[in-house]
């Protein structure tokens, strides 16, 4: 009598999935030599963010995703390909609860003291009357 185990095992055995065979943009195009200064050709099999997508995704054999990884590698090193992009939109957080963020007063190291505790010297007026020519008596 068979495991369970080996029961699932023959299940899948049995009806494979059957799905089409991806193919290469290299096959498409009739490329015989990937050139590294072939741009347009090179940014087919990068991502959005520079990455060079696996073999899976671009539909490319051994030999030639092998090639294509080659030329987009000597095309970054000679700066005509980045080396990573920057994504467009930022994700902003909210603002924790509880805690100071930014927007308070910013708190000196050295003092202890906030910037608007400081020495209001520059706007303080400081008035001489003996200079003022009136003799007090």
């Amino acid at each position: 009598m068979a495991s369970k185990k080996n029961r699932a095992r023959q299940s899948k055995d049995a009806a494979p999935r059957k799905y089409k065979k991806k193919t290469s943009a290299l096959v498409t195009e009739k490329v015989v030599y990937v050139d590294y200064k072939d741009v347009d050709l090179l940014s087919r099999f990068m991502s959005d963010r520079a990455k060079i997508r696996n073999r899976r995704v671009s539909g490319n054999d051994v030999q030639q995703q092998r090639e294509v990884a080659g030329a987009i590698k000597v095309a970054r090193e000679m700066a005509l390909l980045p080396y990573a992009r920057r994504v467009s939109t930022q994700r902003t957080r909210p603002p924790r609860e509880g805690r100071d963020g930014r927007d308070g007063p910013r708190r000196d190291r050295d003092e202890g003291r906030t910037e608007s505790d400081g020495d209001n010297t520059e706007n303080t007026e400081v008035t001489d009357t003996t200079e003022s020519g009136e003799d007090q008596a």
